[in-house]
């Protein structure tokens, strides 16, 4: 592995934690008593290198998600993670009929209501709902979708899988109990390099990276304990089928990054 990589990784994280040290810190003067959340500090600490970054990262990466969000994603809509709701930019209107955006980190929501409003959804007219809770918390979104399973047509995660606690276990339940048979998740997600000698620096610095950065993981298999979900999954066939399902790489992508990313579309069996 080129150390230039590791090099420019780290130059990456000195210039997030300088955006947004002293704006925390401030926070963490004004409210003391978060000396005692470590947890809210870290989202305090995201939000403000979201509102450095985020729209800079949908704009780089806005042609795999036109790829895989545009032509795919339809009907009732989960996104996992939310962000700034910049899913939101990327969807077709013509096929999507509301917008529901998982978003723990509050700090987070007014920016995805200013995003999504700009495209057409909103709370007024039912097109829009927020939610503010993590995936794990499956009884809170199940009762929030108005307490009947199997609601949603399309799941989306975009760059959050690395962050969420037992993810195999999590991703698994909101899988079964909250996605249509039929329907449909997709996904865009940095995850354990393919290279040994890559995986090994993403172990060995994603300590500091994910208590910088809200949980954030660097070193996580996602695309592989996706793959094994097979129970889930249905079989490709011919046709409209024969994409049941489909992982591919961004196209042009260093294969030695410290952000190696997969891109996955699956069918939940009917």
């Amino acid at each position: 592995m080129k150390l230039l990589n590791v090099w420019n990784f780290l130059l990456d994280l000195k210039l997030a934690i300088k955006l947004a040290f002293l704006p925390t810190l401030k926070d963490v003067l004004r409210s003391p008593s978060l000396l005692f959340h470590p947890r809210g500090i870290s989202r305090q600490f995201m939000s403000y290198v979201w509102n450095a970054y985020g729209d800079g990262v949908d704009t780089n990466s806005g042609p795999v998600k036109k790829s895989l969000i545009t032509p795919y994603a339809k009907g009732v809509v989960l996104d996992l993670g939310a962000g700034h709701g910049h899913t939101v930019n990327h969807l077709d209107h013509s096929k999507v009929n509301k917008y529901i955006a998982l978003e723990p980190n509050v700090l987070m929501h007014p920016h995805i209501r200013t995003l999504a409003q700009k495209a057409g959804f909103t709370e007024s007219e039912g097109t829009l709902q927020i939610l503010p809770y993590g995936i794990e918390d499956l009884s809170s979104i199940v009762s929030a979708l108005g307490g009947s399973p199997r609601c949603v047509d399309t799941i989306i995660s975009i760059l959050t899988l690395c962050s969420i606690p037992e993810p195999e276990r999590t991703l698994r339940g909101l899988l079964e109990v909250v996605l249509k048979p039929g329907g449909q998740f997709l996904y865009y997600e940095h995850v354990l390099n393919s290279r040994e000698d890559v995986a090994w620096w993403q172990r060995f610095l994603t300590p500091v990276w994910a208590a910088a950065f809200d949980g954030c993981r660097l070193d996580r298999p996602t695309h592989v304990w996706v793959e094994k979900m097979d129970d889930i999954w249905a079989e490709n066939g011919e046709g409209e089928d024969a994409e049941n399902r489909k992982v591919w790489g961004v196209e042009g992508e260093d294969v030695e990054s410290m952000f190696w990313h997969r891109i996955g579309r699956y069918v939940k069996r009917s």
